[in-house]
């Protein structure tokens, strides 16, 4: 199977590309190269005879169709996206551009491609979404396939357009396609401005730890490798047309989380301890949605996946990754925004 990854550099994209290539596939990486991108994420399958990366950008065209008319891909699976909220909040017009103008461009390119080809029964167009579309949630209920739309910041608003234009590429045209919405992720090679890597490498520095509000938001959380091997089983064996909505099952507060990430910095890099004496509330980030969980029962019903990785385990995972690959996230740290508060624009 020949599989096109866009944003395969990235954090969730490269573990997709991993797994793919260990799973015997082979895989073309596309990628921009954006300021979240790192192919040293990749360093482990760069050499493969299953690996090839391709250096573009879904926004132009042209460049999607030489990439299509030379590799002929067999499936794509779309994850290249803007993706901070905070970012989204003060520049929206990336998030525009890329993740609806540029999904736009891929599902044509893709379109003209199957066609061109006499659209072979195998062809898969997997678009990978997030439950931010669906809004937030109150302290009971869960996110699934058929909860509406309520997108409450450019990032998930950007997300809730996307999603519409693959369904409607599959309804209008009959493009084979599958959409998943994701709880959040986290793991090895998380670019360091989201909040678990934040809270880690500041703990290590001894810096505050920015806690929005007061910490009452809550998440589900999924390992990353448990959401890539879902992605595939999507994907290769998932019905066309359906969305399947994958989640982690480990809901936390994020000061509950945060607190859980200290202790594991206290135990692993006791320097510095206790490192929970450097959680700072901070203003909330604005329309910041109070609950997100995801109930998984289709995916489990269907495709017999199951998230393996619980938070506890998870974390302990990523803190131990983080404090042995410095020389991975160092250079990062001088990357545009990140160490910065970003998203208090109003």
């Amino acid at each position: 199977m020949k599989v096109l990854v866009t944003g395969g550099a990235g954090f969730i994209g490269s573990a997709v590309v991993r797994l793919a290539v260990a799973h015997g596939h082979k895989v073309i990486n596309l990628d921009a190269l954006t300021y979240a991108a790192n192919l040293e994420n990749l360093a482990s399958v760069a050499r493969s005879d299953f690996y090839t990366f391709e250096q573009c950008d879904i926004r132009d065209r042209a460049s999607l169709d030489h990439v299509f008319s030379t590799h002929n891909p067999d499936i794509i699976m779309h994850l290249a996206a803007e993706s901070h909220v905070d970012r989204s909040i003060d520049a929206p017009t990336d998030f525009i551009e890329t993740n609806i103008t540029g999904t736009f461009n891929i599902l044509e390119a893709a379109r003209a491609n199957w066609i061109r080809r006499g659209k072979p029964d195998s062809f898969r167009f997997h678009h990978i979404s997030t439950d931010e579309v669906f809004g937030s949630l109150g302290r009971t209920g869960t996110f699934c396939e058929s909860t509406p739309y309520d997108p409450r910041s450019p990032y998930s608003a950007s997300k809730a357009a996307s999603d519409h234009l693959v369904r409607a590429w599959g309804e209008t045209y009959g493009l084979p396609v599958l959409i998943t919405n994701c709880s959040n992720n986290y793991g090895p090679y998380h670019f360091p401005e989201k909040l678990i890597p934040v809270v880690i490498l500041n703990a290590l520095h001894g810096r505050p730890i920015p806690v929005y509000g007061a910490g009452e938001n809550v998440r589900d959380w999924l390992y990353v490798d448990d959401h890539a091997e879902a992605l595939l089983a999507v994907v290769t064996r998932g019905q066309v047309g359906r969305t399947y909505a994958i989640g982690g099952e480990n809901e936390a507060r994020n000061i509950d989380l945060v607190q859980m990430i200290c202790a594991l910095m206290d135990e692993m890099h006791p320097a510095g301890a206790p490192h929970a004496r450097l959680i700072t509330f901070v203003t909330d980030r604005p329309g910041h949605d109070a609950r997100y969980a995801i109930d998984p029962s289709r995916i489990k019903a269907e495709l017999g996946w199951r998230p393996s990785v619980s938070l506890q385990e998870g974390l302990r995972k990523t803190v131990r990754w983080y404090l042995a690959n410095e020389a991975w996230w160092r250079p990062l740290l001088a990357r545009q925004g990140v160490g910065q508060r970003l998203g208090t624009a109003r």
